[in-house]
């Protein structure tokens, strides 16, 4: 019961979060580290890239996770697919059976292109 002229107090509502939008982020943050463990960052990179966008696009409240997730999420799958190519060019150059007919000829070039690459005996 309220007296009259006196209004009742209520809280304000809590903000909504969009678990569309955290997810984009911490997604995109995923993709950007797990770009060190063989390029397997670009998975989680484009999930990431999905859900932020659909996050953008249904205009949910929290856009700012939304944002960095798709932001994270671009540069992970730019550095990834550029870093890919490049592995990709190295390696057809080392396949090249013009410039390299024999099989030590290739391995030799696989060697010197991927100095982290280790034969197995």
């Amino acid at each position: 019961m309220t007296m009259p002229g006196y209004r009742t107090h209520s809280p304000p509502a809590p903000a909504r979060r969009s678990t569309l939008a955290r997810a984009a982020q911490i997604l995109g943050i995923l993709g950007l580290a797990g770009l060190a463990a063989c390029l397997a960052g670009m998975i989680p990179a484009l999930a990431g890239l999905v859900l932020g966008t659909v996050s953008l696009v249904r205009r949910d409240p929290d856009r700012r996770p939304a944002l960095v997730g798709v932001a994270c999420s671009a540069v992970a799958l730019l550095i990834g697919s550029g870093t890919l190519f490049w592995l990709l060019s190295k390696a057809a150059q080392c396949g090249d059976a013009a410039r390299y007919p024999d099989d030590l000829a290739r391995r030799h070039c696989v060697e010197r292109e991927f100095p982290f690459a280790h034969a197995g005996p």
